[in-house]
C-alpha cells in the first residue's frame, strides 16, 4: 500500500472548529479521488462540538436543545472537544469497499496506542471502537442501592441515564466498572475515498458525554488514557505514536475488495 502522510492541521490553542476541518476533509477526499495527492490522515483537536452519524435518533441528543451539528458518517452521535486526539484518515480503497475491513484496521491501531502507554483495550462485538472491559456483571458495585438485578437500564426502555443523576452518567462508568469506550470510530466511503475516522479520549472533560446518548449505548460509558492510567496523559505523548501504528497498520494492510456473493440462479 502506498505511503500515508500526515497533516497535523491545529491543537490546544489552535484547535480546529469542526466544520472548517469538515470542509477541508472535503477538499483533501476530492484531491485524493483525482490522485493529485496520496492517502492523507488529517490530526487535530475540536472545538467543543456534538455530531450526529445519519442513524442518531431523536431521543439521543441533548436534552437542552443544545445545537448539533449533523454529519454524513456513519455511527450516531458523539462529541469532540479538548483533550480528545481526532484523525481523519483519506484514503483510496479497492472497490468493491470493505468498510468493516477499514473499520477494524483503525482500531488496530489504537488497540496497539493504547498498549504502549501501559493500557489493555479490545473490540467489543457489535460495538464499533475501541473499549476497556469493565468487571464481570456480578462482580461490579451496586448502582444506588440498587442490586444489578434491578437495574433500570436493563428493564426500562424508556429510562434515560441523563434524567437520573451521576450515579448513571457515561462518563462515571469507570466508577461503576463497566465497559466504556476510549476511542469512537465512525467512516464514510463516498468514490471509493474513505472520510471521517477516529477520535480517542487522552485527556477531556468526559461529562460533555452526560448530555447526550454517546454513540447511542446505554449500558456502557466512555473513559480516557488519562483516567483508566491514573496519570496525565497529554495529546502531545499521544500524537506520534498514533501516527507511527496507523503508518505501520494500514501501510502494510494488504487491501483487498470486498467479497461478492454470486447472484443466486
Amino acid at each position: 500500500m502506498a505511503e500515508l502522510g500526515f497533516v497535523r492541521l491545529g491543537f490546544g490553542p489552535e484547535a480546529v472548529e469542526y466544520t472548517e476541518a469538515w470542509e477541508e476533509q472535503r477538499r483533501v477526499h476530492a484531491a485524493r479521488f483525482a490522485d493529485e495527492v496520496g492517502d492523507t490522515c488529517l490530526l487535530l483537536e475540536h472545538l467543543p462540538v456534538y455530531t450526529a452519524g445519519r442513524r442518531t435518533d431523536p431521543s439521543e441528543r441533548p436534552l437542552d436543545g443544545t445545537p448539533v451539528v449533523d454529519v454524513d458518517r456513519g455511527g450516531k452521535i458523539t462529541w469532540h472537544g479538548p483533550g480528545q486526539l481526532v484523525g481523519y484518515p483519506i484514503m483510496k480503497l479497492p472497490r468493491p469497499v470493505d468498510v468493516v475491513a477499514h473499520v477494524r484496521r483503525l482500531e488496530d491501531a489504537l488497540i496497539r496506542t493504547a498498549a504502549d502507554f501501559g493500557l489493555e483495550t479490545t473490540r467489543v462485538e457489535g460495538r464499533s471502537g475501541v473499549w476497556v472491559l469493565g468487571d464481570p456483571v456480578e462482580q461490579r458495585p451496586a448502582i444506588g442501592g440498587l442490586s444489578l438485578d434491578l437495574d433500570p437500564r436493563m428493564h426500562d426502555d424508556e429510562f434515560d441515564a441523563r434524567l437520573n443523576g451521576p450515579e448513571y452518567a457515561p462518563s462515571n462508568a469507570g466508577q461503576r466498572r463497566e465497559d466504556r469506550k476510549l476511542a469512537a470510530i465512525g467512516i464514510r466511503v463516498a468514490k471509493g475515498v474513505t472520510m471521517h475516522g477516529f477520535a480517542i479520549n487522552v485527556n477531556p472533560d468526559n461529562t460533555w458525554f452526560d448530555r447526550i446518548v454517546p454513540c447511542g449505548i446505554r449500558d456502557a460509558g466512555v473513559t480516557s488514557l488519562s483516567y483508566e492510567l491514573g496519570r496525565e496523559i497529554t495529546i502531545a505523548e499521544v500524537l506520534p505514536v498514533v501516527e507511527r501504528h496507523l503508518k505501520d497498520v494500514l501501510e502494510q494492510a494488504e487491501l483487498r475488495p470486498r467479497e461478492v456473493e454470486p447472484a443466486a440462479g
